[in-house]
């Protein structure tokens, strides 16, 4: 299952990831973490020290790689250097599944031991003054959508990816890659600002939205993001001295965790674990052609000198049933 964080900077959204993360961890699920956001703070959330963080590989810089390998033996992509972030899979690509290992993982994920239990995280990585007036942090998150344009993921298996803030989410088709989409909002007017873009935008993708209260102090909080996003309030969040601690780089054994916190990861899962039954492997493909098409007008073609639509195979559906190419 595929699930996302958002939210405007400062809601909280990449600590409640990592609680997330943690917790399904804590019930020895697989997990893939990914840190999307232009601020890397995912690594340190889960423990990481700043120079453990600061050393992960970046999934940016190694594009070039993961183009390679899940190109395959497709007839339709005639080299790596024609692929772009949003080139979708066909016959003889190559798809990356949670509990595998392949050269992918091998170049831009490392094992986070949490509990007992190791995750595999992964990052963008960081927009450095390098990329400053050259290019936009767009470019980094591709090699992200692009992995999971070929991920297959099934039931009790979890890629949890923490997006970038507020509607820059928006910048590529990457909103329609996950069955459920949290979307964390403090009981504030900008804090619920963000949902009702989100909202807007999302509304012609049959996007699973829930709505995550965090940072609520009592009722009059609660009755407020009721009365603003309704039916996609899920539940909302506290203070909590555990989330407190792990922020000073001490977190006690999760199983302290408080109890109302952990009833509300609980329902993060049963959310996740329910929209299993819904998931639609046909209209998931056509949207993920719907804006490779899009980016190859806009200026795919362009770049690479290819047109890029004949990259399209029209009789390939991704999905748990799909042999992988070797």
């Amino acid at each position: 299952m595929k699930i996302a964080f958002v939210g405007k900077g400062g809601s909280g959204k990449t600590t409640l990831s990592s609680l997330f993360i943690r917790h399904l961890a804590a019930c020895g699920a697989p997990v893939i973490a990914v840190d999307a956001d232009i601020n890397q703070h995912l690594g340190p959330a889960l423990g990481l020290d700043e120079a453990e963080a600061a050393g992960l590989p970046a999934m940016g810089d190694r594009l070039p790689l993961i183009k390679d390998y899940l190109r395959g033996s497709n007839p339709r992509v005639a080299s790596a250097g024609t692929m772009i972030k949003t080139t979708p899979p066909g016959e003889g690509s190559r798809l990356l599944r949670v509990r595998e290992n392949n050269p992918v993982y091998d170049a831009c994920a490392r094992p986070v031991e949490l509990d007992g239990n190791a995750v595999r995280l992964m990052v963008t990585g960081p927009f450095t003054d390098a990329d400053l007036g050259v290019s936009c942090y767009h470019s980094k998150t591709g090699a992200v959508e692009l992995c999971l344009n070929h991920l297959v993921d099934g039931r009790d298996e979890y890629v949890v990816v923490d997006m970038t803030a507020g509607s820059d989410s928006f910048a590529s088709g990457m909103f329609t890659r996950f069955d459920v989409t949290f979307l964390v909002a403090e009981p504030t007017r900008k804090g619920v600002s963000v949902y009702r873009q989100y909202k807007e935008y999302a509304r012609d993708y049959g996007i699973g939205l829930k709505v995550v209260g965090n940072k609520v102090q009592g009722p009059e909080d609660v009755d407020f993001l009721r009365a603003e996003v309704g039916e996609d309030l899920l539940v909302t969040v506290g203070h909590s001295d555990w989330v407190r601690a792990m922020e000073k780089g001490r977190p006690p054994r999760f199983e302290l965790l408080e109890n109302a916190n952990r009833r509300a990861l609980n329902l993060l899962q049963t959310t996740v674990d329910s929209a299993y039954d819904r998931r639609d492997w046909e209209r998931y493909t056509r949207q993920m052609v719907h804006f490779h098409l899009k980016n190859a007008e806009s200026w795919g073609n362009e770049r690479t000198g290819a047109d890029l639509a004949a990259q399209v195979d029209p009789g390939f559906v991704l999905g748990e049933g799909v042999a992988a190419s070797v």
